[in-house]
């Protein structure tokens, strides 16, 4: 990246809902340009567009998908962010790896073992290496669990217990937009989990090894919206008149950033943001428990729940010197007509839920009275504040004046890639690069290798729901 007078020229690979965050987040920070923005529909494109002339920038130059490779060397773009489909983000990681350009691609990086291949390869082919955009390695929360464990607070980990419960407002939503679709998300081990396997491999230092899983499709869907009496007769909810009181249903042309960045652009692709939840052809899983074990020797049990009345999640870890228990209570309960006041056009993520709740965390140690331990402020929004936290650490402070974020400074070129075998950095590139990027101890910051592994696990539980048998990471990868 250069840093100086010249910002870096960027361009944002996807126009949807959650490429806001970066278009402004870019927008904000002077050693940045938003250059361009790549999507198939210009309507999106037009809504990136106001954003950035909001924040008093110059407009972009709109690409198609087909002139994205093209035109990265002919504009002189520096940085790429792929915020689009998941299974379509290698199409756009591997030509700017090839460009030189810095990536960094929302998670999860891809959604199969060949597309995973073609990245890591790039990557040994080129020597140019990308973040991954998992944000809740930034969550405050979850850097304390990190310390904690790391500094052995109950000794070496045995086993993890971990449950995520999404409810039914925001795991429903997964169920009316294309990643009901699993040619599309990889299905909710890939798209959802693997923030949380990601979590998991950083906390324990460690990496999966085999997977064992059941996953079904129980509370969503047409046969289950039947058997429940849940499902309402229509296709989408705008305009339905079967959906005005549904509180399955969104209601698209309510919130202004809904309507611009899918109401409005249906007439360019076609696509419906407000699917029937209790609709056909359905692909992913809304209920799903698995058994992993690690190089560590340590072994985790999860469950993801998609159709839960509270969100949160239980993370509870056993050591060798006693117990270190999680919960964050994300919405006790949620109202049954869905509506959003978000200017981005989410439903979570961006604003704090209602009826949220808060987060604990309890030591256990062996002989001893537990405590909880003291945590930072907790803010629900924006991912409990990792998002924010994340873009400073990825593309810079906004304040230039402001530097590194950290308290433990700037990467020091001298420390060397974040492993070994990755092999020795450019100490010109390496020093460049910290003038922008902050880091810690704990090294925060995802690679491909990280984005490889979290999505290695979910491939593997997708296997074992179709096989019923235990499956091997290293198979998984095995061309």
């Amino acid at each position: 990246m250069t840093v100086g007078s010249t910002p870096s020229r960027a361009v944002v690979v996807g126009t949807g809902s959650r490429a806001q965050m970066f278009t402004e987040a870019l927008a904000r920070r002077p050693r940045l340009r938003v250059a361009a923005l790549c999507d198939p529909n210009p309507v999106r494109i037009a809504h990136h567009q106001r954003l950035l002339k909001e924040a008093g920038e110059p407009e972009a130059a709109a690409w198609s998908p087909e002139e994205f490779e093209r035109r990265l060397r002919a504009d002189d773009i520096q940085e790429v962010v792929v915020t689009c489909v998941d299974a379509l983000h290698d199409t756009y990681i591997v030509p700017a790896l090839r460009a030189g350009c810095r990536v960094v691609t929302e998670k999860p990086m891809t959604t199969d073992a060949a597309k995973c291949r073609r990245i890591l390869e790039t990557v040994r082919e080129t020597g140019n290496h990308l973040a991954v955009a998992f944000n809740y390695r930034f969550n405050p929360v979850h850097e304390e669990v990190h310390r904690q464990l790391s500094g052995g607070a109950i000794g070496e980990v045995l086993s993890v217990h971990f449950e995520w419960l999404l409810d039914t407002r925001h795991g429903a939503d997964y169920f009316r937009r294309w990643h009901r679709e699993k040619e599309h998300s990889g299905g909710l081990m890939v798209h959802k989990s693997s923030h949380h396997f990601d979590l998991v491999n950083w906390w324990l230092g460690a990496r999966p090894e085999e997977v064992f899983g059941y996953g079904r499709l129980g509370f969503y869907g047409r046969a289950a919206g039947e058997r429940s009496g849940y499902r309402r007769e229509y296709e989408r909810a705008h305009d339905a008149a079967a959906a005005r009181d549904d509180p399955f249903a969104l209601e698209l042309a309510e919130n202004e950033a809904m309507r611009s960045l899918y109401l409005d652009a249906e007439g360019e692709d076609g696509y419906h943001r407000d699917r029937n939840v209790f609709g056909d052809d359905i692909t992913i899983e809304d209920d799903m428990a698995l058994l992993v074990r690690y190089d560590t020797g340590a072994t985790m049990t999860y469950h993801l729940t998609a159709y839960s009345p509270w969100e949160g999640y239980r993370v509870m870890f056993n050591g060798t010197r006693g117990r270190l228990e999680l919960e964050v209570e994300e919405s006790a309960w949620q109202p049954p007509l869905l509506g959003t006041a978000s200017g981005r056009g989410t439903i979570h993520g961006d604003q704090a839920l209602a009826n949220a709740g808060g987060p604990r965390l309890v030591l256990r140690p062996l002989w001893e009275p537990p405590r909880e331990v003291e945590l930072p402020a907790f803010d629900h929004a924006g991912h409990g504040g990792g998002d924010e936290r994340m873009l400073d650490v990825l593309f810079g402070p906004v304040d230039p004046a402001d530097g590194p974020v950290d308290p433990d400074g700037p990467v020091d070129p001298a420390d060397g890639p974040v492993d070994p075998a990755d092999g020795p950095v450019d100490p010109a590139a390496a020093t460049e690069a910290a003038a922008v990027d902050a880091s810690d101890a704990s090294r925060r910051r995802a690679t491909e290798e990280d984005g490889a592994l979290a999505l290695v696990t979910g491939l593997a539980a997708n296997r074992s729901f179709v096989s019923g048998r235990p499956v091997a990471t290293a198979d998984v990868m095995t061309p």
